[in-house]
């Protein structure tokens, strides 16, 4: 993902195009932690109110239209009670995309505890029947985890380039290691039959189990960020990825056999090993990507053992 601009480098362009769109003057005032991608800081506009500005530099042509998609998602999303942030103005200059949001006054959670994380299954359950916007993480999580492509079909034209990008490195992780290589050879094999999956109805937020993009206050999730990546699909998808970071803390254990659970009723077995795959690929993309080989093993370790606890529930 694009990473943030911190405030001592943000052009003086991006600055003057936000007040143009959101008519108010804009004071920087300090970067916020928390969020995958970064780049967050707080400001103050004219009159004296908070806002949080994300400005990232542009990757790629369609880079603002994909913004803007999520900017309809959070509205639609925000009429039916869902705990993100109001967007306040989005556009864009030669050189960065950014949005302006409206400032939370909680904290980032450090890390996902059984309470956050049932928190969290029920905010879920507010994705249900609400898509809004045709980019399909579904059927973008079958070709991940099958390696193809439905019959006949060319380029996805709802794939944003990121999900291209990201399917051509995962394509070539096998050539890693024989562990890597066995593990992706056992993901594949676990869904090599299934068919590509018919449209789902839900919102789809695509990053709800990073820790960062969870606000609280006084233990109790008030808002979820960083929701850029929103989409279609089905809500099982940010559950098998909270199912994924319970693996991170032994106290987390009951919790994510209750995830399991629900992704199954929602999915099925085909489909939950399916959505597994794909996002076990994902993860263990990142880490090789980036160079850090050490964190690979453990990576290895925690697909095989996801894959075996699915297969208890057969």
């Amino acid at each position: 993902m694009n990473q943030g601009t911190d405030p001592e480098e943000l052009p003086a362009e991006v600055l003057d195009d936000v007040a143009s769109v959101v008519g108010a003057e804009v004071t920087l005032l300090s970067r916020l932690a928390g969020g995958i991608n970064g780049g967050a800081t707080r400001v103050r506009l004219t009159g004296g109110a908070d806002a949080v500005l994300k400005a990232v530099p542009r990757a790629h042509p369609g880079h603002l239209d994909e913004t803007l998609r999520a900017q309809r998602v959070v509205e639609h999303m925000r009429r039916r009670g869902y705990p993100t942030p109001a967007w306040l103005g989005v556009g864009a200059t030669a050189t960065h995309v950014w949005q302006l949001m409206d400032f939370v006054d909680a904290a980032s959670a450090p890390q996902l505890t059984p309470s956050l994380v049932d928190q969290l299954m029920e905010i879920i359950e507010l994705q249900a029947g609400q898509a809004s916007e045709p980019y399909d993480h579904w059927s973008y999580a079958w070709r991940v985890a099958t390696g193809q492509q439905p019959a006949g079909a060319g380029p996805d034209r709802n794939e944003t380039a990121e999900q291209s990008r990201l399917r051509q490195s995962i394509a070539g992780l096998s050539g890693y290691s024989s562990e890597v290589s066995a593990l992706v050879e056992r993901l594949r094999l676990g869904c090599a039959d299934a068919p590509p999956p018919r449209a789902a109805p839900d919102m789809v937020h695509a990053d709800l189990a990073t820790p960062g993009n969870v606000l609280v206050r006084d233990g109790a999730v008030v808002a979820v960020v960083d929701i850029g990546n929103a989409g279609s699909g089905t809500r099982a998808i940010d559950l098998t990825a909270l199912a994924w970071y319970t693996f991170q803390d032994p106290l987390l254990g009951d919790v994510r056999r209750r995830l399991w659970t629900r992704v199954l009723d929602l999915v099925g077995w085909e489909g939950a090993a399916m959505l597994a795959a794909s996002h076990v690929l994902h993860m263990l993309e990142i880490p090789i990507r980036d160079g850090r080989h050490d964190a690979v093993p453990g990576v290895v370790k925690r697909g095989h053992r996801a894959l075996d606890e699915l297969n208890t529930l057969r």
